[in-house]
């Protein structure tokens, strides 16, 4: 439903545990904080934002922009960034995920590319319903088969 990600409005702080190497079978990760701030797009077409890690990569800037489509009931997520502005080469927006919430949990995924190959990508937004909610980004290069789970957030809500 388009206030599915009401939960998330306001300030979070976020604790990321996030692989070094995606789909290589690395196993070393890396942790660190960030900030988000999400708002409400108008007429309750979707919301947005920001995400700052200055402690992971000083001068970083992500996005993710959620929209939702009432004709379908599903959302479509874009991650844009300030190293690629969430384009592709030829100045297109990258695909979205695209999914909805079931039983209080949402499940979105899309396609990308991962060093010049197809991927899968897969998000995962759990505990929407705590002061803790949970986002997790998997990889799938075998087209769904198998997923590697690559970044995992921990949300709580600041002043």
């Amino acid at each position: 439903m388009s206030k599915d990600f009401d939960f998330f409005l306001g300030h979070w702080t976020v604790h990321n545990q996030r692989l070094k190497a995606r789909l290589q079978g690395c196993q070393e990760w890396e942790t660190f904080t960030a900030v988000q701030h999400n708002k409400a797009l108008p007429g309750g077409i979707g919301n947005y934002d920001d995400f700052v890690a200055e402690d992971w990569k000083p001068g970083f800037t992500g996005m993710s922009l959620r929209i939702f489509d009432p004709r379908t009931q599903l959302w479509s997520i874009y991650w844009l960034d300030n190293l690629s502005g969430g384009l592709d080469t030829r100045g297109h927006l990258q695909p979205p995920v695209v999914g909805r919430f079931e039983n209080g949990t949402g499940i979105f995924t899309g396609e990308d590319t991962l060093d010049g190959k197809p991927i899968l990508v897969r998000y995962i937004w759990s505990d929407t319903h705590t002061d803790t909610p949970r986002w997790e980004q998997a990889m799938s290069d075998d087209q769904g088969q198998s997923w590697e789970t690559n970044w995992m957030m921990l949300m709580r809500r600041s002043a």
